[in-house]
């Protein structure tokens, strides 16, 4: 029996659910944030999401970051992140969006989303996996695939800059949909998109969503944000998702420090994205921008 959360998840795109962190954590992961957000600020991080780039490879042009990779990095000596990615009330709810069991989880991204420093700015309307230009018969070719992986955004303080249409994870985009979203351009007004609704996050609440929805992003200068920004992929899918998980770059998790401070149930989880790697090759870059 297909349960209400995922009925609604599979009806939106996306589901909003509070409680998957306790005060304990909420303060734990916030200390980590704090320290991972100052060592990018510094340049002591490379990996970082750079302003004035939307999607990867992100280079080091800006000196103001609107995010932090790899935030389970050994070399960030932060374990509070991979505690909370293989945690329990996290993979349980991430179990009934894919539908399957612990043996099937696979370990994929896990980054922070913050707030740049030197001024406000959108990124565009998108699909992750799907590329502006992409023809109706593409995109539904596209969108029929992509149901063995969900990603999230989880609030460490309160957050509206994300906005979806809901439903369009699962038909291609119509005429006045495609004028909004077929250019490099971010939106002045992301409502102006036809469907459109901004979701606002209170601090430990996530919004579980298929990444092929249509949705955009605004980052305000002014506003503090360290929202957990991951996904975790149904190895079901074998190959699918591919390359929207390893054009970031994850040859690191291969090394035995990451593994050796994971729980088994993080290494096996692990091992699942590891096979995924080996068989892929060459991925390239999903999008443009």
């Amino acid at each position: 029996m297909v349960s209400e959360l995922r009925a609604l998840y599979d009806k939106q795109g996306f589901v909003v659910v509070p409680g998957l962190i306790s005060d304990e954590e909420q303060k734990e992961l916030r200390e980590a944030c704090d320290r991972v957000i100052a060592l990018t600020r510094e340049g002591k991080w490379p990996h970082r999401r750079t302003v004035g780039k939307q999607f990867p490879p992100f280079g080091d042009d800006n000196p103001d970051s609107w995010g932090v990779q790899h935030v389970m990095h050994p070399d960030l000596g932060e374990p509070a992140f991979a505690r909370w990615y293989t945690s329990q009330p996290l993979s349980d709810v991430v179990k009934q969006l894919l539908e399957c069991g612990d043996e099937d989880l696979e370990m994929e991204l896990f980054n922070l989303l913050i707030n740049p420093l030197g001024h406000s700015f959108a990124l565009r309307w998108h699909r992750d996996d799907v590329g502006e230009k992409a023809s109706e018969e593409e995109e539904r070719e596209a969108l029929q695939k992509w149901h063995f992986g969900v990603q999230w955004n989880t609030a460490l303080y309160r957050d509206s800059c994300l906005y979806v249409v809901p439903g369009s994870h699962r038909i291609p985009r119509t005429t006045e949909q495609r004028k909004h979203s077929e250019t490099m351009e971010p939106p002045t007004d992301p409502l102006a998109m036809p469907g459109a609704v901004q979701l606002t996050l209170q601090p430990g609440e996530t919004v579980f969503y298929n990444s092929n929805i249509l949705h955009c992003a605004t980052y305000s200068s002014a506003q503090r944000r360290a929202t957990l920004h991951a996904n975790m992929g149904n190895v079901k899918g074998g190959a699918t998702r591919a390359r929207n998980v390893l054009q970031h770059g994850l040859t690191w998790m291969k090394g035995d420090t990451f593994r050796e401070g994971l729980t088994e149930k993080g290494k096996a989880m692990l091992d699942r994205l590891i096979a995924m790697q080996e068989k892929a090759g060459d991925v390239g870059y999903s999008l443009a921008g």
